[in-house]
Protein backbone atom coordinates (compact mmCIF):
# COMPACT_ATOMS: atom_id res chain seq x y z
CA UNK A 1 0.00 0.00 0.00
CA UNK A 2 1.34 3.08 -0.99
CA UNK A 3 1.53 5.98 1.76
CA UNK A 4 -0.76 8.26 -0.05
CA UNK A 5 -3.16 5.83 0.55
CA UNK A 6 -2.14 5.09 3.90
CA UNK A 7 -2.99 8.41 5.35
CA UNK A 8 -6.23 8.57 3.47
CA UNK A 9 -7.60 5.78 5.73
CA UNK A 10 -5.17 6.33 8.63
CA UNK A 11 -6.07 10.14 9.18
CA UNK A 12 -9.48 10.12 9.43
CA UNK A 13 -9.41 6.63 11.75
CA UNK A 14 -7.03 8.70 14.65
CA UNK A 15 -9.62 11.41 14.13
CA UNK A 16 -12.56 9.36 14.62
CA UNK A 17 -11.13 7.45 17.59
CA UNK A 18 -9.58 10.49 19.26
CA UNK A 19 -13.21 11.83 19.03
CA UNK A 20 -14.91 8.61 20.16
CA UNK A 21 -12.40 7.36 22.50
CA UNK A 22 -9.75 9.46 23.70
CA UNK A 23 -11.84 12.20 24.45
CA UNK A 24 -14.60 10.39 26.68
CA UNK A 25 -11.32 8.44 28.92
CA UNK A 26 -9.88 11.47 29.03
CA UNK A 27 -12.73 13.07 31.05
CA UNK A 28 -12.70 9.97 33.49
CA UNK A 29 -8.93 9.90 33.73
CA UNK A 30 -8.93 13.83 34.17
CA UNK A 31 -10.74 13.06 37.56
CA UNK A 32 -7.93 11.21 39.14
CA UNK A 33 -5.69 13.65 38.46
CA UNK A 34 -7.31 16.94 38.81
CA UNK A 35 -7.63 18.38 42.54
CA UNK A 36 -9.10 21.83 42.35
CA UNK A 37 -7.90 23.04 39.25
CA UNK A 38 -4.53 21.36 39.83
CA UNK A 39 -2.43 18.22 38.83
CA UNK A 40 -2.26 15.64 41.75
CA UNK A 41 -0.63 11.84 42.36
CA UNK A 42 -1.89 11.80 45.20
CA UNK A 43 -4.87 9.30 44.05
CA UNK A 44 -2.71 7.33 41.80
CA UNK A 45 -0.09 6.95 44.52
CA UNK A 46 -2.88 6.31 46.98
CA UNK A 47 -4.17 3.27 44.99
CA UNK A 48 -1.65 1.32 45.78
CA UNK A 49 -1.35 2.12 49.43
CA UNK A 50 -4.90 1.22 49.78
CA UNK A 51 -4.72 -2.43 50.18
CA UNK A 52 -8.19 -3.35 49.43
CA UNK A 53 -7.46 -1.42 45.47
CA UNK A 54 -4.13 -3.70 45.33
CA UNK A 55 -6.07 -6.73 46.77
CA UNK A 56 -8.67 -6.15 43.80
CA UNK A 57 -5.63 -5.69 41.05
CA UNK A 58 -4.28 -9.01 41.78
CA UNK A 59 -7.33 -10.74 41.82
CA UNK A 60 -8.37 -9.53 38.31
CA UNK A 61 -4.89 -10.34 36.96
CA UNK A 62 -5.20 -13.89 38.87
CA UNK A 63 -8.67 -14.29 37.34
CA UNK A 64 -7.49 -13.25 33.31
CA UNK A 65 -4.55 -15.34 34.10
CA UNK A 66 -6.25 -18.40 35.02
CA UNK A 67 -9.23 -17.83 32.46
CA UNK A 68 -6.67 -17.60 29.68
CA UNK A 69 -4.65 -20.99 30.58
CA UNK A 70 -8.29 -22.80 31.14
CA UNK A 71 -9.63 -21.75 27.37
CA UNK A 72 -6.46 -22.55 25.79
CA UNK A 73 -6.46 -26.05 27.76
CA UNK A 74 -9.82 -26.79 26.74
CA UNK A 75 -9.54 -25.04 22.86
CA UNK A 76 -6.56 -26.95 21.82
CA UNK A 77 -6.67 -30.24 21.80
CA UNK A 78 -10.18 -30.20 19.80
CA UNK A 79 -8.89 -27.88 17.61
CA UNK A 80 -6.28 -29.94 16.50
CA UNK A 81 -8.65 -33.37 16.44
CA UNK A 82 -10.54 -31.73 14.22
CA UNK A 83 -7.48 -30.18 11.69
CA UNK A 84 -6.51 -34.18 11.80
CA UNK A 85 -9.55 -36.00 11.21
CA UNK A 86 -12.78 -36.12 9.60
CA UNK A 87 -15.81 -38.31 10.81
CA UNK A 88 -19.23 -38.36 10.07
CA UNK A 89 -21.05 -35.77 12.17
CA UNK A 90 -18.09 -33.32 12.60
CA UNK A 91 -20.21 -30.33 11.71
CA UNK A 92 -22.70 -31.22 14.05
CA UNK A 93 -20.51 -31.77 16.98
CA UNK A 94 -18.18 -29.12 16.04
CA UNK A 95 -21.06 -26.59 16.12
CA UNK A 96 -21.62 -27.86 19.37
CA UNK A 97 -18.68 -26.30 20.98
CA UNK A 98 -19.09 -23.04 19.42
CA UNK A 99 -22.79 -23.17 21.66
CA UNK A 100 -21.13 -21.01 24.35
CA UNK A 101 -20.84 -18.23 22.21
CA UNK A 102 -25.20 -17.77 22.62
CA UNK A 103 -24.57 -17.11 26.06
CA UNK A 104 -23.48 -14.05 28.20
CA UNK A 105 -21.14 -15.37 30.75
CA UNK A 106 -23.37 -12.67 33.63
CA UNK A 107 -26.51 -14.72 32.54
CA UNK A 108 -25.08 -18.31 33.50
CA UNK A 109 -23.89 -17.35 36.15
CA UNK A 110 -27.60 -17.85 37.33
CA UNK A 111 -27.26 -21.20 36.09
CA UNK A 112 -23.94 -22.41 37.31
CA UNK A 113 -25.04 -21.45 40.68
CA UNK A 114 -28.06 -23.48 40.53
CA UNK A 115 -25.68 -26.81 39.55
CA UNK A 116 -22.70 -25.94 41.42
CA UNK A 117 -23.79 -23.81 44.49
CA UNK A 118 -23.51 -25.46 47.93
CA UNK A 119 -27.56 -25.85 47.83
CA UNK A 120 -27.12 -27.15 43.86
CA UNK A 121 -27.92 -29.52 41.65
CA UNK A 122 -24.44 -31.27 42.48
CA UNK A 123 -24.07 -31.48 45.95
CA UNK A 124 -28.33 -32.30 45.98
CA UNK A 125 -27.25 -35.62 43.89
CA UNK A 126 -23.98 -36.30 46.18
CA UNK A 127 -25.68 -35.42 49.16
CA UNK A 128 -22.91 -33.10 50.17
CA UNK A 129 -22.19 -29.38 51.20
CA UNK A 130 -19.22 -28.30 49.27
CA UNK A 131 -19.13 -24.93 47.77
CA UNK A 132 -17.65 -25.98 44.38
CA UNK A 133 -17.51 -22.16 42.96
CA UNK A 134 -14.21 -21.77 45.20
CA UNK A 135 -13.66 -19.75 48.30
CA UNK A 136 -14.73 -16.01 47.33
CA UNK A 137 -16.29 -17.39 43.66
CA UNK A 138 -13.02 -17.18 42.15
CA UNK A 139 -12.71 -20.69 40.54
CA UNK A 140 -16.62 -20.18 39.51
CA UNK A 141 -15.78 -16.50 37.84
CA UNK A 142 -13.12 -18.56 35.67
CA UNK A 143 -15.07 -21.27 34.89
CA UNK A 144 -17.53 -19.61 33.90
CA UNK A 145 -15.47 -17.01 31.70
CA UNK A 146 -13.62 -19.36 30.27
CA UNK A 147 -16.80 -21.71 29.10
CA UNK A 148 -17.58 -18.86 27.79
CA UNK A 149 -14.72 -17.38 25.88
CA UNK A 150 -12.39 -20.73 24.60
CA UNK A 151 -14.68 -20.71 21.45
CA UNK A 152 -12.40 -17.59 20.43
CA UNK A 153 -9.07 -19.53 20.48
CA UNK A 154 -10.76 -22.57 19.11
CA UNK A 155 -11.92 -20.88 15.80
CA UNK A 156 -8.74 -19.37 15.92
CA UNK A 157 -6.64 -22.30 15.86
CA UNK A 158 -8.44 -23.89 13.74
CA UNK A 159 -8.86 -21.36 11.35
CA UNK A 160 -5.26 -20.57 11.47
CA UNK A 161 -5.04 -24.26 10.33
CA UNK A 162 -7.27 -24.34 8.09
CA UNK A 163 -4.95 -21.52 5.88
CA UNK A 164 -1.87 -23.91 6.72
CA UNK A 165 -1.21 -25.30 3.34
CA UNK A 166 -0.48 -29.28 4.00
CA UNK A 167 2.05 -29.59 1.40
CA UNK A 168 4.36 -27.66 4.00
CA UNK A 169 3.91 -30.09 6.59
CA UNK A 170 4.52 -33.02 4.05
CA UNK A 171 7.56 -31.31 2.76
CA UNK A 172 9.02 -31.07 6.65
CA UNK A 173 8.00 -35.02 7.22
CA UNK A 174 9.34 -35.90 4.38
CA UNK A 175 12.68 -34.10 5.19
CA UNK A 176 12.67 -36.04 8.49
CA UNK A 177 10.64 -33.61 11.08
CA UNK A 178 7.72 -35.57 12.27
CA UNK A 179 5.72 -35.75 15.60
CA UNK A 180 6.16 -32.72 18.15
CA UNK A 181 9.42 -31.53 15.95
CA UNK A 182 7.29 -30.98 13.33
CA UNK A 183 4.53 -29.04 15.28
CA UNK A 184 7.37 -26.65 16.90
CA UNK A 185 9.30 -25.95 13.71
CA UNK A 186 6.30 -25.99 11.24
CA UNK A 187 2.82 -25.37 12.48
CA UNK A 188 3.38 -23.58 15.77
CA UNK A 189 4.91 -20.70 13.92
CA UNK A 190 2.35 -20.16 11.57
CA UNK A 191 -0.21 -20.73 14.02
CA UNK A 192 1.05 -17.96 16.31
CA UNK A 193 -0.42 -15.26 14.67
CA UNK A 194 -3.96 -16.93 15.22
CA UNK A 195 -3.54 -17.55 18.72
CA UNK A 196 -2.24 -14.71 19.94
CA UNK A 197 -5.21 -12.54 18.67
CA UNK A 198 -7.46 -15.05 20.13
CA UNK A 199 -5.38 -15.46 23.23
CA UNK A 200 -4.87 -11.53 23.84
CA UNK A 201 -8.49 -10.55 23.86
CA UNK A 202 -9.62 -13.59 26.23
CA UNK A 203 -6.82 -12.21 28.55
CA UNK A 204 -7.81 -8.48 28.30
CA UNK A 205 -11.70 -9.31 28.43
CA UNK A 206 -11.33 -11.50 31.32
CA UNK A 207 -9.09 -9.01 33.00
CA UNK A 208 -11.57 -6.00 32.41
CA UNK A 209 -14.93 -7.97 32.64
CA UNK A 210 -17.54 -6.58 35.21
CA UNK A 211 -20.70 -8.58 34.74
CA UNK A 212 -19.62 -12.33 35.58
CA UNK A 213 -17.65 -11.21 38.91
CA UNK A 214 -20.54 -9.05 39.80
CA UNK A 215 -23.14 -11.39 39.45
CA UNK A 216 -20.84 -13.93 41.34
CA UNK A 217 -21.00 -11.72 43.80
CA UNK A 218 -16.76 -11.76 43.47
CA UNK A 219 -16.48 -8.13 44.92
CA UNK A 220 -12.88 -8.45 45.31
CA UNK A 221 -11.71 -7.37 41.75
CA UNK A 222 -10.87 -4.16 40.35
CA UNK A 223 -13.46 -3.61 37.93
CA UNK A 224 -16.66 -4.08 40.65
CA UNK A 225 -14.61 -1.80 42.72
CA UNK A 226 -14.71 0.82 40.25
CA UNK A 227 -18.34 0.03 39.31
CA UNK A 228 -19.07 0.30 43.56
CA UNK A 229 -16.72 3.24 43.44
CA UNK A 230 -18.37 5.33 40.51
CA UNK A 231 -21.95 5.33 42.41
CA UNK A 232 -20.11 8.15 44.69
CA UNK A 233 -18.61 9.79 41.76
CA UNK A 234 -19.20 13.15 42.98
CA UNK A 235 -17.11 12.85 46.03
CA UNK A 236 -14.06 10.08 45.38
CA UNK A 237 -11.86 10.63 42.50
CA UNK A 238 -9.69 7.22 43.80
CA UNK A 239 -11.79 4.73 41.03
CA UNK A 240 -10.37 7.40 38.18
CA UNK A 241 -6.80 6.58 39.43
CA UNK A 242 -7.40 2.64 39.20
CA UNK A 243 -8.47 3.19 35.71
CA UNK A 244 -5.14 4.79 35.28
CA UNK A 245 -3.56 1.85 36.84
CA UNK A 246 -5.48 -0.83 34.36
CA UNK A 247 -4.93 0.89 31.21
CA UNK A 248 -1.04 0.95 32.45
CA UNK A 249 -1.44 -3.06 33.46
CA UNK A 250 -3.24 -3.80 30.15
CA UNK A 251 -0.63 -1.99 27.75
CA UNK A 252 2.23 -3.60 29.57
CA UNK A 253 0.55 -7.22 29.33
CA UNK A 254 -0.50 -6.29 26.07
CA UNK A 255 2.83 -5.60 25.15
CA UNK A 256 4.95 -8.56 26.91
CA UNK A 257 2.33 -11.37 24.96
CA UNK A 258 3.13 -9.90 21.64
CA UNK A 259 6.99 -9.91 22.62
CA UNK A 260 6.58 -13.24 24.02
CA UNK A 261 4.20 -15.35 21.49
CA UNK A 262 3.33 -13.16 18.23
CA UNK A 263 6.77 -13.31 16.80
CA UNK A 264 7.19 -12.96 13.10
CA UNK A 265 3.71 -13.18 11.07
CA UNK A 266 4.65 -15.84 8.43
CA UNK A 267 2.58 -15.18 5.13
CA UNK A 268 1.77 -17.93 2.43
CA UNK A 269 1.62 -18.03 -1.12
CA UNK A 270 -1.16 -20.82 -1.01
CA UNK A 271 -3.96 -20.85 1.81
CA UNK A 272 -4.67 -24.29 1.91
CA UNK A 273 -5.17 -24.73 -1.72
CA UNK A 274 -4.63 -28.33 -1.46
CA UNK A 275 -6.96 -30.72 0.20
CA UNK A 276 -4.79 -32.82 2.12
CA UNK A 277 -4.83 -32.98 6.06
CA UNK A 278 -7.80 -34.45 7.37
CA UNK A 279 -7.98 -38.07 7.45
CA UNK A 280 -10.68 -40.10 7.61
CA UNK A 281 -12.13 -42.46 10.14
CA UNK A 282 -14.68 -44.28 11.20
CA UNK A 283 -16.44 -46.62 13.89
CA UNK A 284 -14.12 -47.14 17.30
CA UNK A 285 -11.41 -44.64 15.98
CA UNK A 286 -14.52 -42.07 15.28
CA UNK A 287 -15.82 -42.30 18.35
CA UNK A 288 -12.27 -42.16 19.85
CA UNK A 289 -11.77 -39.10 18.25
CA UNK A 290 -15.24 -37.31 18.76
CA UNK A 291 -15.02 -38.27 22.23
CA UNK A 292 -13.22 -35.50 23.63
CA UNK A 293 -15.34 -32.70 21.83
CA UNK A 294 -18.59 -34.11 23.58
CA UNK A 295 -16.86 -34.14 26.53
CA UNK A 296 -16.01 -30.82 26.31
CA UNK A 297 -19.51 -29.54 24.76
CA UNK A 298 -21.23 -31.47 27.65
CA UNK A 299 -19.08 -29.07 30.32
CA UNK A 300 -19.15 -25.97 28.63
CA UNK A 301 -23.30 -26.44 27.79
CA UNK A 302 -23.38 -26.76 31.96
CA UNK A 303 -23.97 -23.13 32.47
CA UNK A 304 -26.67 -23.35 29.76
CA UNK A 305 -28.78 -26.09 31.45
CA UNK A 306 -28.99 -24.66 34.40
CA UNK A 307 -30.56 -21.48 32.62
CA UNK A 308 -33.20 -23.48 30.65
CA UNK A 309 -33.56 -25.52 34.04
CA UNK A 310 -34.06 -21.85 36.18
CA UNK A 311 -36.55 -20.42 33.18
CA UNK A 312 -38.65 -24.07 33.40
CA UNK A 313 -38.89 -24.09 36.80
CA UNK A 314 -41.46 -23.44 39.36
CA UNK A 315 -40.24 -20.26 42.31
CA UNK A 316 -38.51 -21.85 44.71
CA UNK A 317 -38.93 -25.63 42.91
CA UNK A 318 -35.43 -25.76 42.51
CA UNK A 319 -33.37 -25.71 46.02
CA UNK A 320 -31.54 -28.76 47.07
CA UNK A 321 -32.86 -30.68 44.67
CA UNK A 322 -30.92 -32.50 41.65
CA UNK A 323 -33.35 -31.20 39.00
CA UNK A 324 -36.29 -28.86 39.84
CA UNK A 325 -39.57 -30.48 41.94
CA UNK A 326 -41.90 -28.30 39.48
CA UNK A 327 -42.16 -27.65 36.03
CA UNK A 328 -43.56 -24.77 34.38
CA UNK A 329 -43.34 -23.36 30.64
CA UNK A 330 -44.80 -19.99 32.23
CA UNK A 331 -42.29 -18.00 32.63
CA UNK A 332 -41.42 -17.74 28.51
CA UNK A 333 -45.02 -16.84 28.09
CA UNK A 334 -44.27 -13.85 30.87
CA UNK A 335 -40.70 -12.87 29.60
CA UNK A 336 -41.80 -11.97 26.05
CA UNK A 337 -45.18 -10.54 27.12
CA UNK A 338 -43.28 -8.33 30.07
CA UNK A 339 -43.48 -4.62 29.21
CA UNK A 340 -39.59 -4.40 29.31
CA UNK A 341 -38.66 -7.38 27.31
CA UNK A 342 -40.21 -6.78 23.37
CA UNK A 343 -38.60 -3.24 23.43
CA UNK A 344 -35.35 -4.70 24.87
CA UNK A 345 -35.32 -7.08 21.69
CA UNK A 346 -36.02 -4.60 19.19
CA UNK A 347 -33.47 -2.06 20.96
CA UNK A 348 -30.80 -4.44 21.22
CA UNK A 349 -31.16 -5.45 17.44
CA UNK A 350 -31.05 -1.84 16.32
CA UNK A 351 -28.16 -1.25 18.41
CA UNK A 352 -25.61 -3.90 17.40
CA UNK A 353 -27.10 -3.73 13.22
CA UNK A 354 -25.18 -0.21 13.33
CA UNK A 355 -22.03 -0.76 15.37
CA UNK A 356 -21.29 -3.59 13.09
CA UNK A 357 -21.86 -1.10 9.85
CA UNK A 358 -19.67 1.68 11.92
CA UNK A 359 -16.70 -1.15 12.88
CA UNK A 360 -17.11 -2.77 9.43
CA UNK A 361 -16.16 0.10 7.68
CA UNK A 362 -13.77 1.85 10.33
CA UNK A 363 -12.27 -1.59 11.16
CA UNK A 364 -11.14 -2.91 7.44
CA UNK A 365 -9.71 0.24 7.24
CA UNK A 366 -7.43 0.30 10.82
CA UNK A 367 -6.68 -3.25 9.61
CA UNK A 368 -5.09 -2.37 6.09
CA UNK A 369 -3.27 0.37 7.75
CA UNK A 370 -1.20 -1.69 10.33
CA UNK A 371 -0.61 -4.36 8.43
CA UNK A 372 -0.07 -3.49 4.63
CA UNK A 373 2.06 -0.08 5.43
CA UNK A 374 4.62 1.41 7.00
CA UNK A 375 3.61 4.46 8.29
CA UNK A 376 4.60 5.23 11.77
CA UNK A 377 1.61 6.20 13.14
CA UNK A 378 -0.28 2.71 12.65
CA UNK A 379 1.77 1.98 15.93
CA UNK A 380 -0.20 4.53 17.54
CA UNK A 381 -3.39 3.50 15.39
CA UNK A 382 -3.36 -0.13 16.47
CA UNK A 383 -2.49 1.00 20.26
CA UNK A 384 -5.45 2.42 20.18
CA UNK A 385 -7.91 0.07 18.57
CA UNK A 386 -6.47 -1.88 21.13
CA UNK A 387 -7.37 0.33 24.23
CA UNK A 388 -11.21 -0.61 24.33
CA UNK A 389 -10.30 -4.06 25.59
CA UNK A 390 -8.40 -2.85 28.40
CA UNK A 391 -10.76 -0.06 30.06
CA UNK A 392 -13.70 -1.38 31.61
CA UNK A 393 -16.95 -0.25 29.54
CA UNK A 394 -18.87 1.14 33.21
CA UNK A 395 -15.55 3.94 32.89
CA UNK A 396 -16.64 4.18 29.16
CA UNK A 397 -20.23 4.44 29.58
CA UNK A 398 -19.03 6.97 32.59
CA UNK A 399 -16.79 9.01 30.21
CA UNK A 400 -19.99 8.93 27.65
CA UNK A 401 -21.86 10.44 30.22
CA UNK A 402 -19.57 13.38 31.03
CA UNK A 403 -19.27 13.68 27.11
CA UNK A 404 -22.93 13.67 26.92
CA UNK A 405 -23.48 16.64 29.96
CA UNK A 406 -20.61 19.00 28.37
CA UNK A 407 -22.20 18.68 24.88
CA UNK A 408 -25.63 19.73 26.33
CA UNK A 409 -24.20 22.73 28.23
CA UNK A 410 -23.62 24.00 24.19
CA UNK A 411 -25.43 26.88 22.82
CA UNK A 412 -26.64 25.26 19.96
CA UNK A 413 -27.63 21.66 21.78
CA UNK A 414 -29.57 23.65 24.13
CA UNK A 415 -31.38 25.53 21.32
CA UNK A 416 -32.04 22.32 18.53
CA UNK A 417 -34.56 20.36 20.15
CA UNK A 418 -33.02 17.66 17.60
CA UNK A 419 -29.57 18.25 18.83
CA UNK A 420 -30.87 17.75 22.51
CA UNK A 421 -32.71 14.20 21.66
CA UNK A 422 -30.07 13.17 20.10
CA UNK A 423 -26.70 14.05 22.40
CA UNK A 424 -28.69 13.80 25.31
CA UNK A 425 -28.20 10.37 27.02
CA UNK A 426 -31.01 11.24 29.84
CA UNK A 427 -33.51 11.83 26.75
CA UNK A 428 -32.44 9.25 24.10
CA UNK A 429 -28.56 7.04 24.55
CA UNK A 430 -29.23 5.76 21.27
CA UNK A 431 -26.86 7.53 19.85
CA UNK A 432 -24.35 7.16 23.03
CA UNK A 433 -25.26 3.52 22.89
CA UNK A 434 -24.10 2.67 19.29
CA UNK A 435 -21.16 4.44 19.88
CA UNK A 436 -20.31 2.72 23.36
CA UNK A 437 -20.39 -0.41 21.28
CA UNK A 438 -18.26 -0.01 18.59
CA UNK A 439 -15.53 1.34 20.40
CA UNK A 440 -15.59 -1.38 22.82
CA UNK A 441 -15.88 -4.32 19.99
CA UNK A 442 -13.95 -2.66 17.43
CA UNK A 443 -10.79 -4.48 18.18
CA UNK A 444 -12.24 -7.48 17.53
CA UNK A 445 -13.33 -6.43 13.79
CA UNK A 446 -9.84 -5.44 13.81
CA UNK A 447 -7.92 -8.04 14.83
CA UNK A 448 -10.36 -10.62 12.48
CA UNK A 449 -9.65 -8.60 9.45
CA UNK A 450 -5.84 -8.12 10.45
CA UNK A 451 -5.23 -12.10 11.01
CA UNK A 452 -6.61 -12.43 7.82
CA UNK A 453 -4.43 -9.77 5.99
CA UNK A 454 -1.23 -11.33 7.64
CA UNK A 455 -1.96 -14.85 6.60
CA UNK A 456 -2.50 -13.49 2.98
CA UNK A 457 0.50 -12.69 0.95
CA UNK A 458 0.72 -9.52 -0.34
CA UNK A 459 2.09 -10.66 -4.08
CA UNK A 460 -1.62 -11.39 -4.82
CA UNK A 461 -2.52 -7.63 -4.27
CA UNK A 462 1.12 -6.10 -5.71
CA UNK A 463 0.62 -8.58 -8.68
CA UNK A 464 -2.77 -6.85 -9.07
CA UNK A 465 -1.63 -3.27 -8.65
CA UNK A 466 1.40 -4.09 -11.07
CA UNK A 467 -1.38 -4.90 -14.08
CA UNK A 468 -2.93 -1.09 -13.58
CA UNK A 469 -5.79 -1.73 -10.76
CA UNK A 470 -6.53 0.65 -8.94
CA UNK A 471 -6.24 0.79 -4.94
CA UNK A 472 -10.29 0.21 -4.84
CA UNK A 473 -10.09 -2.34 -7.42
CA UNK A 474 -7.28 -4.46 -5.52
CA UNK A 475 -9.60 -4.36 -2.36
CA UNK A 476 -12.52 -4.98 -4.14
CA UNK A 477 -11.23 -7.93 -6.46
CA UNK A 478 -8.41 -9.09 -4.65
CA UNK A 479 -8.17 -8.17 -0.66
CA UNK A 480 -11.57 -8.40 0.13
CA UNK A 481 -12.31 -11.93 -1.06
CA UNK A 482 -9.19 -13.12 0.30
CA UNK A 483 -9.87 -11.82 3.45
CA UNK A 484 -14.04 -11.89 3.95
CA UNK A 485 -14.60 -15.49 6.09
CA UNK A 486 -12.63 -13.15 8.73
CA UNK A 487 -14.73 -10.21 8.16
CA UNK A 488 -18.29 -11.51 8.68
CA UNK A 489 -16.09 -13.35 11.87
CA UNK A 490 -15.74 -10.10 12.99
CA UNK A 491 -19.34 -8.84 12.19
CA UNK A 492 -20.81 -11.93 14.20
CA UNK A 493 -17.96 -10.98 17.01
CA UNK A 494 -19.17 -7.13 17.02
CA UNK A 495 -22.94 -8.31 16.66
CA UNK A 496 -22.49 -11.12 19.03
CA UNK A 497 -21.06 -9.29 22.26
CA UNK A 498 -22.99 -5.70 21.64
CA UNK A 499 -26.23 -8.00 22.08
CA UNK A 500 -24.92 -9.00 25.26
CA UNK A 501 -22.80 -5.77 26.09
CA UNK A 502 -23.41 -5.47 30.24
CA UNK A 503 -21.42 -2.29 31.44
CA UNK A 504 -22.48 0.52 28.80
CA UNK A 505 -26.11 -1.01 28.85
CA UNK A 506 -25.86 -0.64 32.23
CA UNK A 507 -24.71 2.48 32.57
CA UNK A 508 -26.30 4.59 29.51
CA UNK A 509 -29.71 3.40 29.14
CA UNK A 510 -31.84 5.34 31.89
CA UNK A 511 -35.14 5.38 30.42
CA UNK A 512 -37.50 1.86 30.26
CA UNK A 513 -38.04 2.74 26.64
CA UNK A 514 -34.26 2.20 25.46
CA UNK A 515 -33.19 -0.91 27.52
CA UNK A 516 -31.69 -3.24 25.50
CA UNK A 517 -31.70 -7.30 26.31
CA UNK A 518 -29.07 -7.31 29.10
CA UNK A 519 -30.22 -3.94 31.13
CA UNK A 520 -33.69 -5.83 30.87
CA UNK A 521 -32.47 -9.27 32.29
CA UNK A 522 -30.69 -7.58 35.15
CA UNK A 523 -33.47 -5.30 35.62
CA UNK A 524 -35.82 -8.68 35.67
CA UNK A 525 -33.45 -10.31 37.89
CA UNK A 526 -33.96 -8.04 40.59
CA UNK A 527 -37.66 -8.91 40.58
CA UNK A 528 -38.30 -10.48 43.62
CA UNK A 529 -40.24 -13.72 43.56
CA UNK A 530 -40.50 -14.55 39.79
CA UNK A 531 -37.87 -12.37 38.96
CA UNK A 532 -34.48 -14.57 38.17
CA UNK A 533 -36.74 -17.16 36.22
CA UNK A 534 -38.09 -14.55 34.11
CA UNK A 535 -34.63 -13.11 33.36
CA UNK A 536 -33.63 -17.03 32.80
CA UNK A 537 -36.26 -16.92 30.50
CA UNK A 538 -35.57 -13.81 28.24
CA UNK A 539 -31.65 -15.54 28.61
CA UNK A 540 -33.18 -18.66 26.86
CA UNK A 541 -34.82 -16.42 24.20
CA UNK A 542 -31.64 -14.63 23.30
CA UNK A 543 -29.94 -18.12 23.22
CA UNK A 544 -32.11 -19.12 20.45
CA UNK A 545 -31.92 -16.17 18.17
CA UNK A 546 -28.06 -15.76 18.45
CA UNK A 547 -27.58 -19.53 17.51
CA UNK A 548 -29.95 -18.85 15.01
CA UNK A 549 -27.50 -16.46 13.70
CA UNK A 550 -24.66 -18.78 14.25
CA UNK A 551 -26.25 -21.29 11.86
CA UNK A 552 -27.44 -18.73 9.29
CA UNK A 553 -23.44 -17.46 9.18
CA UNK A 554 -21.71 -21.13 9.56
CA UNK A 555 -24.39 -21.95 5.64
CA UNK A 556 -22.89 -18.88 4.87
CA UNK A 557 -19.11 -19.87 5.33
CA UNK A 558 -20.18 -23.42 4.09
CA UNK A 559 -16.29 -25.15 4.59
CA UNK A 560 -14.91 -22.01 5.71
CA UNK A 561 -16.75 -22.35 8.96
CA UNK A 562 -13.42 -22.71 10.68
CA UNK A 563 -12.31 -19.26 10.36
CA UNK A 564 -16.04 -18.20 11.77
CA UNK A 565 -13.71 -16.38 14.40
CA UNK A 566 -10.67 -15.79 13.27
CA UNK A 567 -9.90 -12.89 15.31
Amino acid sequence: MNRKTAWWLAGPALLILAALLVVPLGLVVRGGFIENGRFTLRYLLGVFQNPIYAEGLANSVRIALGTTALATLLALPPAWLAHKFDFRGKALITGLLLAPLILPPFVGAIGLQQIFGVRGALNAAWGLETDWLGRGRYLGVVLLQAFSLYPIIFLNLTAALANIDPAMEEAAANLGARGFRRFRRIVWPLLRPGFFAGGTIVFIWSFTELGTPLIMNYTRCAPVQVYDALKEIGANPFPYALVCVMLTVSVLLYAASRALFGGRAHAMQNKAVTAGGARRVRGARAALVAAPFLGLAGLALLPHLGVVLTSLSAPGAWYGTVVPARLSAEHFREALGHAMTLGGIRNSLLYASLAVALNAALGTAIALVTVRSDLRARHALDALTMLPLAVPGLVMAFGYLALSAELARLGAVKESAFLRALLDVRTNPTFFLVLAYSVRRLPYMVRSAAAGLQQTSVTFEEAAANLGAAPATVWRRITLPLISANLIAGGLLVFAFSMLEVSDSLMLAQRQDFYPITKTIYELFQLIGAGPHLAAALGVWAMLFLAVTLIGSSRLLGKRMGALFRA
